[in-house]
Formats: structure tokens, C-alpha cells, sequence
């Protein structure tokens, strides 16, 4: 976690929010102390649902398929 006072922080704010990355945090110091953390948002936009179905036509599962298991057998 990266810790920058409150006025090195309003000075470089763009910058540290575009180099944010997934999980990181920037901790907001006021005199020494924690005032507020920033955290990315996980998924800003919401995904659609899927429906059921959707993939008819273009997923094919074979069933008894093992034959392409053979060009393995040398790594077991």
C-alpha cells in the first residue's frame, strides 16, 4: 500500500488514479495520520446476463472423444 499526504495527493491525482492498478491501494495521510484509502472499483460496468442458449450452434460437445488425448501420452 502506497501512503502520500493529502496535498501530494490533490497535486498528482490523475496520475496516481491511472496508474491504480486491481487490488491496489493509496492510503491518504492528513499530518502523519490515515484520513481515507483509495481502491480501484472492481467492475465498473455491469456484464449483461447470459441466457440460456446462447451458445447453440457454435459450442459442439463430442462426447466420446478420447482420441485426441493420444498426443499427450508422452508427458504422461
Amino acid at each position: 500500500m502506497t501512503a502520500i499526504s493529502i496535498d501530494q495527493a490533490s497535486a498528482q491525482l490523475p496520475s496516481l488514479l491511472s496508474n491504480l492498478a486491481p487490488g491496489e491501494e493509496i492510503l491518504l495521510t492528513d499530518g502523519g495520520k490515515p484520513v481515507a484509502k483509495v481502491t480501484p472499483v472492481e467492475n465498473s460496468e455491469p456484464q449483461p446476463k447470459r441466457r440460456l442458449g446462447s451458445a447453440k450452434g457454435i459450442l459442439t460437445i463430442v462426447s466420446e472423444d478420447d482420441e485426441h488425448l493420444n498426443d499427450f501420452a508422452e508427458y504422461m
